[in-house]
């Protein structure tokens, strides 16, 4: 439980700087970093599988950003009813920018930790989250059966 009200407030602190620094919301920020660790794009189904929402969450972060010039989409070649999505010049800029202001404020937070209890957590976090996958994809391919 310590784990989900740690989580829950940095994510409310930065719901909050990310939305009065730049205007955008914490599900349009990782959008836009999902786009920027795949140059070539992404389809919308493949955003909505690595961000953990549904098809329909995706396609309204997408067109607010598209609205605002960060993001364009475009019909695959081989089948024009799906489409990608990759970030606009503008998009990439705005993003990095966004992206090191998080760094900072995520810094800032942890600032009453030394760097080796911050390293520390990060392996826990690394193990913890590794494990979970592992669980995951067991209890997926024990389903397949």
């Amino acid at each position: 439980m310590r784990l989900f009200t740690d989580t829950a407030l940095i994510e409310k602190q930065t719901r909050r700087l990310l939305r009065t620094h730049f205007g955008v919301t914490l599900p349009q920020f990782d959008l836009m970093a999902a786009l920027d660790r795949a140059p070539g794009g992404m389809t919308m189904g493949e955003l909505s599988k690595q961000l953990l929402v549904s098809n329909g969450n995706v396609t309204g972060v997408v067109e607010r950003l598209q609205q605002e010039g960060l993001v364009k989409r475009w019909p695959l070649p081989t089948d024009r009813r799906i489409y990608s999505v990759g970030l606009t010049a503008k998009g990439r800029s705005t993003f990095r920018e966004m992206a090191e202001s998080h760094e900072g404020w995520v810094n800032e937070i942890l600032s009453d930790m030394d760097e080796a209890a911050v390293d520390e957590m990060t392996r826990h976090l690394d193990f913890l989250r590794d494990s979970l996958k592992k669980k995951a994809d067991e209890e997926t391919s024990g389903s397949r059966k």
